[in-house]
């Protein structure tokens, strides 16, 4: 599979899609003008990536700002991460928050709620 990796700016987030090397990530910011032009060929990898998942998938979520546009589309993602789980994949998601980030640790929380999947948040110190 192709290595998806996009050098995140000031708007939309760093992201890592590389089923080799196992690494799976979301960072940065995300409040993209399109959100849905700029998520859809990251919801396409994962739609791809389902067919021939890695035995054991670890998706990192390090973001310090997204827009109520983004947390839709985020979603999205922890809902084919949550297909996957329940097709017998093994799956870990992790949520990165800055320790004194209370919205982003929530937001954590929350989605942990949505989704069937295991659910780590981390807290770390900016």
């Amino acid at each position: 599979m192709e290595v998806i990796k996009i050098k995140g700016t000031d708007d939309t987030p760093t992201i890592i899609l590389d089923k080799e090397n196992g690494i799976f990530e979301i960072s940065g910011r995300s409040l993209p003008e399109d959100v849905t032009t700029f998520y859809e060929p990251i919801l396409n990898w994962l739609e791809d990536y389902q067919e021939e998942a890695n035995d054991q998938t670890v998706f990192s979520f390090k973001l310090v700002y997204f827009n109520t546009a983004s947390s839709k589309l985020i979603l999205d993602i922890l809902m084919k991460l949550e297909e996957m789980h329940e097709n017998g994949k093994s799956v870990l998601i992790k949520w990165y928050f800055p320790e004194d980030d209370e919205d982003m640790e929530e937001a954590g929380e929350e989605y942990a709620d949505i989704v069937d999947v295991p659910f780590e948040q981390v807290s770390y110190t900016l």
